[in-house]
């Protein structure tokens, strides 16, 4: 799986790998495995990285170019 996205937008807000990793509570190099497509992204990791990013988990996957949240489901 590519998801160069999430190098891309990490480095768009001057991150790095370590701070990613750090808010989720992961070693670095787990995180770096995750952006080169080494190892597959658990879906909670990518639900809070969307949450982080204030995107979609469609616009990290790059599955959209629209990179504004759906909006919040009422309950």
């Amino acid at each position: 799986m590519n998801i160069n996205r999430l190098k891309e937008i990490r480095e768009d807000r001057d991150l790095l790998q370590k701070d990613v990793a750090s808010f989720l509570k992961i070693k670095q190099q787990q995180y770096s495995e995750y952006e080169i497509g080494k190892r597959l992204i658990p879906i909670n990791y990518l639900s809070n990285l969307a949450d982080f990013y204030n995107t979609s988990i469609d616009y990290l996957l790059n599955k959209t170019d629209i990179s504004k949240p759906y909006p919040k489901k009422n309950k």
